[in-house]
């Protein structure tokens, strides 16, 4: 199909999350009223890629959280950076960051689980993060009193730069000599 690439290019710049090769496909199929094959789509996204990794461009075309997203260079990100933060009026405390933390490891996760793991109460915490989308109530578990399961959502990986939660680190590369337990031998 002619100029493929210039309506992909539409709809992922248009799109306010990551789009997915299946909604592509699906748009571009209903708009022409004829199927669309993978494979062109699939060669149209490297074309733009490939077209945006260019010096001439200050962004680029990137896979992240199951879709296509334009996103700015890295050689731009301390001044995308510092505008950000000049901007932001959320932002994450530390403890909804550690809550944050308890549930995209520990999810679908219980609210009397992160308390047990945090040792303090996370109404406000659960709440902020609810309130800007990074985590969802993911249903209600089995047994007294049904407590709600929580969960990250497609935003919380858009937001931290990951295609699946499997790209989180792993807790032992967080382990340092400081965090052991139990004294050193002296020599």
């Amino acid at each position: 199909m002619e100029n493929l690439n210039i309506y992909i290019e539409s709809l992922i710049f248009a799109s306010d999350r990551p789009i997915t090769l299946k909604d592509l496909e699906q748009t571009l199929s209903t708009y022409f009223e004829t199927e669309i094959i993978k494979e062109d789509v699939l060669n149209s996204i490297e074309q733009i890629k490939s077209k945006y990794s260019s010096t001439d461009f200050a962004f680029e075309m990137v896979e992240i959280a199951n879709g296509y997203q334009f996103m700015t260079k890295g050689l731009f990100h301390p001044v995308v950076g510092q505008y950000l933060r000049l901007e932001s009026k959320k932002k994450i405390s530390r403890a909804a960051l550690e809550t944050l933390a308890i549930i995209s490891y520990k999810q679908p996760v219980t609210k009397t689980e992160m308390e047990s793991i945090r040792g303090v109460n996370c109404d406000y915490g659960v709440q902020k993060l609810l309130d800007m989308e990074l985590v969802e109530i993911t249903g209600r578990e089995e047994g007294p009193g049904k407590p709600l399961l929580y969960g990250t959502t497609e935003k919380f990986m858009d937001h931290f730069g990951i295609n699946s939660l499997n790209d989180l680190p792993q807790l032992k590369e967080f382990e340092t000599e400081e965090q052991s337990i139990g004294l050193k031998e002296e020599e």
